[in-house]
C-alpha cells in the first residue's frame, strides 16, 4: 500500500548547557506517551521553517528567533510515510508553556534516553551524542611526543571526538600511537575512531572507523562498529554514506588550506548546497579554526574537522 508522504518540521531546542527538550504524548494523540521532539505537520503553503516556528507558538507558546537546518530523515509508519526536517532551535523568546504534551524535560545528550522514543526520532539521540569538533592527528609530521601533548591540550580544552589518521608511522609505532590516544581520549569521556584500518581499531577497542572515500564508494554495507564515518567530497559520496547509515560524514575542503593551497573549495556555500537534506550530521572540513564554528553550524554543518588549526588553537 502506497502511503501519503507528509512532511513534518521538529524541533531540537538547545540550551547552552547542550541540553536539548523532549515532550512527551499526550494520552488522546497516535503513540500516546512517546517521546518526541516538538513540531508537527508543515502545512500547504509553508516551508518547513516557517511550520516550526508556528507549532513551537502554538505548542509552546514560543517565538524562534534563531534556527538552523540540521537532518533530515524519513520514517514508515503504519498509518503515513513521514519525511522529517529538524532543525537546531537556538535561541527564542517567552517561556515555555506547553499545551500539548504530558510532559516536557530537558535531556543531556550523554544520558539515557526517554522511553518510548517515538521511532522517527530515535536515531536523532545518536547524532546528538555526536561531539562537535573532531580533531584529526598528524604525529607522522609532527611527531609523537608533540601530538600528544597537542592531544592533551586539546582534550583538556574540551575536545571530545579524535581520528587517528598515521599511515606514515610504522606499524608497531602507530599502534602504540592509537592505544596512547585511545587512553587519554577514553579518560575524558571522548571517542576514537582509526582511519582506513578496521584491523588496528577492532585491535585496541576503538569506538569507531573513518572511511576514506576511496573505501567509502567500495563498500555494500556498513562496519560493524558503534561509529563509523567517512571522508567525503560530493553528493554521491554523501548519498552512499547515507545508503550505509553512516553515522556522520566529512566534506572537504570547505576553505584553502595551508597544505593545499591551490586547491579548488567548496566555500560555505557549496557546503551547504552539497550536504543539504541528508539524514546524518555532517562536519565541514577543510582550512578551519575553532573560531568557525558558528559559521558552519548556521551553513548546515553539525560541527567542524581539523587537523593544524585544532592542534594550534591549544597550543
Amino acid at each position: 500500500m502506497t502511503r501519503k508522504l507528509v512532511d513534518v518540521a521538529a524541533g531540537v531546542l538547545l540550551r547552552p548547557d547542550g541540553r536539548y527538550l523532549l515532550g512527551q504524548r499526550g494520552p488522546d494523540t497516535v503513540y500516546a506517551g512517546y517521546w518526541e521532539f516538538p513540531g508537527g505537520k508543515v502545512e500547504p503553503g509553508e516551508t518547513p521553517s516557517q511550520a516550526l516556528c508556528r507549532e513551537l507558538d502554538e505548542e509552546l507558546g514560543i517565538r524562534v528567533t534563531r534556527l538552523r537546518p540540521w537532518l533530515r530523515r524519513e520514517h514508515l509508519y503504519e498509518h503515513a510515510h513521514v519525511r522529517l526536517h529538524f532543525f537546531e532551535v537556538c535561541a527564542w523568546e517567552g517561556s515555555l508553556d506547553d499545551k500539548v504534551h504530558s510532559a516536557l524535560d530537558w535531556v543531556e545528550p550523554a544520558a539515557a534516553t526517554r522511553e518510548p522514543m517515538l521511532p522517527a526520532n530515535g536515531p536523532i539521540l545518536k547524532a546528538l551524542r555526536l561531539p562537535r569538533t573532531m580533531g584529526i592527528t598528524e604525529a607522522t609530521r609532527m611527531g609523537v611526543d608533540a601530538q600528544l601533548e597537542a592531544l592533551d591540550r586539546a582534550l583538556d580544552a574540551g575536545l571530545r571526538l579524535v581520528q587517528v589518521r598515521e599511515s606514515g608511522l610504522a606499524s608497531d609505532a602507530r599502534i602504540r600511537f592509537a592505544r596512547e590516544v585511545l587512553a587519554r581520549t577514553r579518560d575524558r569521556g571522548g571517542l576514537v575512531v582509526i582511519n582506513d584500518d578496521i584491523e588496528l581499531a577492532q585491535m585496541i577497542g576503538a569506538d569507531g572507523v573513518h572511511l576514506p572515500a576511496r573505501r567509502l564508494m567500495a563498500l555494500s554495507q556498513r562496519p560493524a562498529f558503534e561509529w563509523v564515518g567517512a571522508s567525503c567530497h560530493d553528493r554521491a559520496e554523501l548519498e552512499h554514506a547515507a545508503a550505509l547509515m553512516l553515522d556522520y560524514a566529512l566534506l572537504s575542503p570547505v576553505l584553502a588550506t595551508d597544505s593545499h593551497p591551490e586547491e579548488p573549495t567548496l566555500g560555505w556555500g557549496g557546503f551547504r548546497a552539497l550536504s543539504e537534506g541528508l539524514p546524518m550530521p555532517v562536519l565541514a572540513l577543510g582550512g578551519l579554526k575553532p573560531d568557525d564554528m558558528e559559521t558552519a553550524r548556521d551553513a548546515g554543518a553539525h560541527g567542524i574537522a581539523g587537523i593544524r588549526g585544532i592542534w594550534a588553537a591549544g597550543a
